[in-house]
């Protein structure tokens, strides 16, 4: 599967077959037996292309890797406690990741509450006011007690 993401395009057993002898000797029909296994569970799908086929990936290798850590994770009898142990796995750049990741789950921010308008009014007799600070947001203010 390594070589058929890579590539992200159909390929065939040839292609792989060279691609891989670069490293090390392999037998193309193990070549085209592996591709035909995948095929077969579903992770390729094929193309005839003349006496030969194309394969291409089903899905993604990211898909694939979350597929494979929603199974786990949804397997744990305590999903929370499967979450803070992995995090505590996770290297610095992974935690960077997922929190880049979230982000883009989560959209955009959303917009900020507007501030409330600055209370003109003058102070009443007790009431304490710092620079900037509204009757309304003043906890000892007279308006928050007695409604006016």
């Amino acid at each position: 599967m390594t070589r058929v993401w890579k590539w992200n395009r159909p390929v065939t057993v040839r292609e792989v077959l060279e691609d891989i002898q670069q490293e090390r000797s392999i037998a193309y029909t193990t070549v085209m037996t592996v591709l035909d296994n995948l095929h077969q569970k579903g992770w390729v799908r094929r193309e005839a292309e003349g006496r030969a086929y194309r394969y291409e990936a089903v899905s993604t290798r990211a898909a694939y890797a979350a597929a494979l850590m929603n199974d786990a994770w949804s397997q744990s009898d305590n999903p929370a406690a499967a979450l803070v142990a992995f995090f505590g796995m996770m290297s610095e750049e992974q935690r960077r990741a997922l929190s880049d990741a979230v982000r883009i789950v989560q959209g955009p921010e959303s917009p900020r509450p507007p501030e409330q308008p600055e209370d003109t009014r003058p102070a009443e007799p007790g009431e304490e006011r710092g620079p900037g600070e509204s009757a309304a947001r003043n906890p000892g203010s007279a308006t928050e007690h007695d409604g006016r």
